[in-house]
């Protein structure tokens, strides 16, 4: 436990320098659900690329009953690693003020993933089949309403503290 509460500090500590900077700008919270939603994402990312490329290396996944494409079976392999990582970094770095137990905590958290997934697809389908924009703006597009909502979702009602449970 002594060895997580250093790295714990550590990446406090990283967060607060790089903050310096941003300071009269950004809340505190906003910055840190900035850099470790970013870095989530960076590692989430980084996971899929290996996975796809390197551990499948392209290929359909026949696992006797269904055929999973690569793409989908690198999502799958990866997403409890940045689910966790991504929770652990909302807890203990981001809203570390909330007093909800830490059980109530993980299925809300994974509530508002669920419903990011969902609203991912929703808007994915929105933007390129209905609008007809480019897959790589709607992706943008997407990924920055998702961001909003799942800031929000997750402040008050995941990690909610005792200011926003009235």
């Amino acid at each position: 436990m002594k060895k997580l509460n250093n790295f714990r500090k550590h990446i406090l500590a990283l967060i607060n320098w790089l903050y310096q900077p941003f300071k009269q700008y950004v809340p505190e919270e906003t910055f840190r659900y900035a850099f470790c939603g970013g870095s989530n994402t960076a590692l989430d990312i980084l996971l899929f690329f290996i996975s796809y490329n390197f551990i499948l290396k392209k290929q359909i996944v026949d696992i006797g009953f269904v055929a999973i494409s690569p793409h989908i079976a690198s999502f799958i392999m990866v997403f409890p690693v940045t689910f966790t990582t991504g929770f652990l970094l909302s807890k203990y770095i981001t809203f570390s003020h909330s007093e909800l137990e830490g059980r109530i905590q993980l299925f809300r958290y994974g509530v508002i993933v669920l419903v990011c997934i969902m609203l991912n697809y929703f808007f994915l389908k929105l933007f390129v089949d209905y609008f007809g924009l480019y897959p790589t703006v709607s992706k943008i597009l997407t990924t920055g309403l998702i961001v909003i909502y799942s800031y929000f979702s997750q402040k008050h009602f995941t990690f909610k503290t005792a200011v926003y449970a009235k």
